[in-house]
């Protein structure tokens, strides 16, 4: 029987580490990414959706793993996920190293933790030793290297170069991973491939920072060369265009696309408005209700700008805040909150 993966981790360098080597191991592999918090079982929770649609499409001819790495469960975690992993047939495997999940430990078989080492390490011996993996041990180096620097093994000869990788996937904010999880997760993974291919190179630590931004351009890169902010700008609202059914919001009759924590306003906004002719407006949303909006002669944003957030600017560039915001996790919770603000304001 197929086994099919369902891999749900940290969104740190060793979370992103676990995945490196999953995404290696097995060939049908969905992957979820998660802060601590209400947003573990919220991924939990899309991870049991997404196993019953599987099985009501394929039936039982597959073997659902619900595999957790460099997250710690509480007791109550567990036992939910434990209990519906029974319900719908999964088994469940968790690799971890917080000495915080010490007490889920204890109580559940399938939860392995070892507080000696960082999750990639643990989860590359798992591998190794459950699906041969890496039999050469072609990535032994690079997972040595995330290991000395998440437990902080200051004197271990990867050190230095654990510490510039810690800084390019913490630095790696191009992408919105709540907006578009599995591009900017892809991204993630490639830049630690690319420092996997560099780290036997001499002097890496310094190699790597200094390719690092063309390291960046190259995933981006179109058919035509640019600067990096141009080509992420162009790559993102290439994302925007394609998913703008999902992203579509309404403003008194006039339709926009609403973007979460993306940034760059001016640049990608303004091309997001040159590709969508359809559309009338863009707006952009971060976690504390700050907004930007952007049109093409076709809305005096300003004005809306005014109206719904005591904001204001110019008629194509504008902004604002939007009181008593509700941040989330999850896209879908953001847009319904921001529709229904938007609504709200439309009736006084």
């Amino acid at each position: 029987m197929k086994q099919h993966v369902y891999h749900l981790s940290h969104i740190d360098l060793d979370g992103y580490g676990c995945q490196y080597l999953s995404t290696q191991c097995f060939s049908t592999i969905e992957c979820y990414n998660a802060n601590y918090g209400p947003e573990v079982t919220a991924r939990l929770e899309e991870i049991v959706n997404k196993i019953e649609q599987d099985k009501f499409l394929h039936g039982d001819t597959f073997e659902a793993l619900i595999l957790i790495t460099d997250l710690n469960l509480t007791t109550k975690e567990g036992n939910w996920i434990e209990k519906e992993s029974i319900r719908i047939g999964a088994k469940i495997q968790l690799l971890d190293h917080h000495a915080t999940g010490a007490k889920a430990a204890e109580r559940f078989a399938w939860y392995k933790l070892d507080t000696s080492r960082c999750a990639t390490l643990i989860t590359y011996d798992w591998l190794q030793q459950h699906y041969a993996f890496d039999k050469e041990n072609n990535l032994s180096t690079i997972v040595k290297a995330i290991n000395a620097i998440d437990i902080w093994v200051s004197d271990d000869e990867l050190f230095e170069y654990g510490k510039v990788m810690l800084g390019m996937i913490s630095g790696a904010r191009e992408v919105n991973r709540i907006l578009f999880p599995s591009q900017d997760r892809a991204f993630k993974l490639s830049l630690i491939d690319a420092a996997m291919k560099r780290v036997d190179d001499e002097n890496a630590p310094i190699q790597l920072d200094d390719d690092l931004h063309q390291i960046k351009k190259s995933f981006f890169k179109q058919e035509q060369n640019n600067t990096k902010d141009n080509l992420v700008a162009f790559y993102v609202t290439d994302l925007l265009t394609t998913d703008k059914q999902r992203l579509t919001i309404n403003y008194k009759g006039y339709k926009g696309i609403l973007g979460y924590n993306v940034g760059n306003a001016s640049i990608i906004g303004n091309t997001c408005m040159l590709n969508n002719p359809d559309y009338d407006f863009y707006m952009d949303v971060n976690f504390r209700g700050n907004f930007s909006l952007r049109s093409n002669n076709k809305l005096d944003v300003s004005k809306m700008a005014e109206h719904i957030g005591n904001g204001g600017g110019h008629p194509n560039a504008s902004g604002g805040k939007i009181e008593s915001y509700k941040d989330s996790f999850v896209y879908a919770n953001v847009r319904k909150f921001v529709q229904e603000y938007i609504d709200k304001k439309c009736e006084d």
